[in-house]
């Protein structure tokens, strides 16, 4: 079929062409669209060299899919037309996920949602990264409220992101000099940020909002209880959470690994007498999210859990999981069967 990756040159977008290609997805064209500064450039893909055109809604609206990797506002601006002219439309920005007529999906959790919609909200990475573990946990125990720290790598701040964290770390290390900053708050070599987006009346950020409301979206529980603490960490491009659940069963550890083992997009790694626990060093480039530390929580006891989850925010966190949103659009799915 005829694809788009709209962005295509920015972090998520360069990794959305790969996924296409490592997934093998059904691509008879693609075609890649970034703003005017990149038109013209021949760039090597899984399916040939290809040059970037520069976007407009005419040349785009022929597609057969369009994956966005663009910012809210450009896709407020353009994703509508699409799905008018006949494009099936994922979207990884956030301007679509709280709208009641768009599904919002990770396909583990509810590729069910997804429907007949031709426009399906990616979620917020930390999110995505956190529901593959939760729901499977839900279905067997209940969950009654969840707790979580995130401990998010620079990717979440796209290409200039991890860019500043290799400038400033390199500025301190083989110049001496002290870490700047352009992209985030504070300077990112050697620190870790307790702020990611802007700050709400409420004292939380925006992006630990975005936890709370898309995690009772996608689970379909609207009044869970949730609270977010989110943390920008000098790491590249894994996202780490230490989540903490109070359960309406009683649950045991073992009961818990157990379920985790038999979850799709979940790999355990809990086996701390060999060191072996989720970290972003063994997470990155990894399609399913590593899932351990998992222990009886010492406040909710037998109806409680701590466990700690890494992902990668580039794949399951964005580019992986809208490609598996793709391949579980219904309309997609049978032109690729045709």
């Amino acid at each position: 079929m005829r694809v788009g990756v709209i962005g295509a040159t920015g972090a998520v977008g360069k990794e959305l062409v790969e996924v296409l290609g490592r997934r093998r997805f059904p691509v008879t064209k693609l075609r890649l669209f970034a703003s005017g500064r990149s038109a013209g450039t021949r760039v090597a893909t899984p399916f040939g060299e290809i040059t970037i055109e520069e976007f407009t809604p005419e040349k785009a609206k022929d597609l057969d899919l369009a994956l966005l990797a663009v910012s809210g506002d450009f896709a407020k601006q353009h994703a509508p037309a699409l799905v008018a002219a006949g494009v099936t439309v994922v979207d990884n920005s956030s301007a679509f996920r709280l709208e009641d007529d768009v599904p919002l999906v990770v396909p583990e959790v509810n590729a069910g949602a997804i429907g007949n919609a031709r426009l399906i909200a990616n979620p917020n990475c930390t999110t995505a990264i956190a529901v593959v573990a939760l729901a499977p946990l839900h279905a067997a125990f209940g969950i009654k409220r969840v707790i979580v720290s995130t401990y998010q790598a620079t990717s979440g701040a796209g290409a200039e992101g991890m860019a500043e964290l290799e400038r400033e770390t390199k500025r301190v290390l083989v110049e001496g000099a002290k870490a700047q900053n352009e992209v985030f708050a504070h300077p990112i070599a050697f620190n870790v940020i307790p702020h990611i987006d802007a700050f709400q009346p409420n004292g939380y950020t925006k992006e630990e909002m975005k936890v709370v409301w898309e995690t009772r979206k996608i689970m379909g529980l609207p009044d869970l209880p949730v609270s977010c603490t989110a943390v920008r960490i000098p790491t590249m491009r894994v996202h780490a959470e230490a989540i903490t659940i109070e359960t309406e069963k009683p649950v045991t550890p073992e009961a818990a690994r157990e379920v985790l083992r038999k979850a799709p997009g979940v790999k355990v790694v809990d086996d701390v007498a060999n060191k072996l626990y989720p970290m972003p060093l063994t997470a990155t480039g990894q399609d399913d999210c590593e899932v351990g530390r998992i222990r009886r929580n010492l406040v909710f006891g037998d109806h409680g859990l701590d466990l700690f989850v890494c992902g990668d925010q580039l794949l399951k966190g964005a580019a992986l999981n809208a490609v598996q949103i793709a391949e579980r659009v219904p309309a997609l799915k049978a032109k690729a069967a045709a």
